[in-house]
C-alpha cells in the first residue's frame, strides 16, 4: 500500500524546485501564485539565493512546503496516496497535498507559523540537541530529572527513528541534559544549530498566535488518512485535524510511531515528496522491510 511522506525544516537547499519551475507549467503557475501570496519572490531565493538567505525563517518553512506540495501535485494521477504523513512542518504539506487545506491556505498558515516561531525563539535563549544510540525511555527519564533542577525545561521533541531522538528546551537545561545523557551511554549528544526549542512548552507563545489562524481556516476531509505528529494516529475528521495542528507546536513529533502505525495499517511503499532524503533514511531505520524512495 502506498504512503506519501513530507519532510520538515532543514531539508532545504539552494536550487530546490528550479527544474519543476522550468519544465512543468503547473509548477510554474503555483510558484508564481506563491510569490503573489507571500508578497516577495521566494522563488528567487529558492532557485539562486544564498544558504544564509534560504535559512531565514520566513523563507525556509514556506520554501520546503512549496517544493513538497508542488512536487506532489505535479505527479498528476501518480499521486494517489492511501495514507500520508509529514514531519513537523511537513504535516502542513501532507494536509495540503491530500486536499484538507487549499494551496493558498496551507501556504498562509505555514508563513504565519514561521513568523510566530521566530518571535517565540527570540523571546528566550533555547535550542535543541540530537541524542544518538540511547533508548527513548532513558532520554525521557533524564529530561524529566533535569527539568526539576530549576535550569529550565527540556523535553523529548522529535522521535525520528530508533536510536535518534531530538530534545528541546532552555539552553542551560539542554547542556545539562547532554552531559547526563553522554554519561548514561549516548554515542553522541549534539547541540543543533537551530534558533529555538521547537516542539516544547517554550513554543506556547507561537501556539497561541497560530491557534487563531488555524481556527479561522477551513479544513476539509482529506482524500486519505493523515497520520498526525501529536498522536501518530490516522485522521480524516476536520475538527480533529485542526485540534492536532494547534497542539503540534508544543508537542513531540512522534515520527517513529507514525511510521510504525502506517506500516501496521498496510503501508509498504513510502514516497518522500520534497527536498532531501532525510525521511527515507529514517524509515529505513524504523523498518528495513519496506520500500522508501523519492518521487520516481
Amino acid at each position: 500500500m502506498k504512503a506519501f511522506v513530507f519532510p520538515g525544516q532543514g531539508a532545504q537547499f539552494v536550487g530546490m524546485g528550479k527544474d519543476l519551475y522550468d519544465n512543468n507549467p503547473l509548477a510554474k503557475e503555483l510558484f508564481e501564485k506563491a510569490n503573489d501570496i507571500l508578497g516577495y519572490r521566494i522563488t528567487d531565493i529558492m532557485f539562486a539565493g544564498t544558504d544564509e538567505e534560504l535559512k531565514q525563517t520566513k523563507v525556509t518553512q514556506p520554501a520546503v512546503f512549496l517544493h513538497s506540495v508542488i512536487s506532489a501535485l505535479c505527479m498528476g494521477d501518480a499521486f494517489d496516496p492511501k495514507m500520508a504523513a509529514g514531519h513537523s512542518l511537513g504535516e502542513f504539506s501532507a494536509l495540503t497535498a491530500a486536499g484538507a487545506l487549499s494551496f493558498e491556505d496551507g501556504l498562509k498558515l505555514v508563513y504565519a507559523r514561521a513568523m510566530a516561531m521566530q518571535k517565540a525563539c527570540e523571546a528566550q535563549p533555547s535550542t535543541m540537541a540530537a541524542i544518538i544510540a540511547l533508548p527513548d525511555e532513558k532520554v525521557e527519564e533524564v529530561c524529566a530529572e533535569v527539568s526539576k533542577l530549576g535550569k529550565g525545561v527540556v523535553v523529548a521533541a522529535n522521535y525520528n527513528c530508533p536510536g535518534q531522538l531530538v530534545i528541546s528546551g532552555n539552553v542551560e537545561a539542554i547542556e545539562e541534559a547532554c552531559e547526563r545523557l553522554k554519561a548514561a551511554g549516548a554515542k553522541r549528544a549534539l547541540v543543533l544549530k537551530v534558533g529555538g526549542a521547537f516542539h516544547s512548552p517554550l513554543m506556547q507563545p507561537a501556539k497561541d498566535e497560530l491557534q487563531a489562524a488555524i481556527e479561522a481556516t477551513e479544513i476539509k476531509t482529506p482524500k486519505c488518512p493523515v497520520y498526525q505528529n501529536v498522536d501518530a494516529k490516522p485522521h480524516t475528521d476536520p475538527a480533529e485535524i485542526k485540534a492536532n495542528l494547534i497542539a503540534q507546536l508544543t508537542s513531540s513529533v512522534r515520527w517513529t510511531q507514525s511510521v510504525q502505525n502506517m506500516i501496521a495499517d498496510g503501508a509498504d511503499d513510502f514516497t518522500e515528496c520534497g527536498p532531501g532524503k532525510a525521511l527515507q533514511g529514517m524509515i529505513a531505520k524504523i523498518n528495513k522491510e519496506v520500500s522508501a524512495h523519492g518521487i520516481e
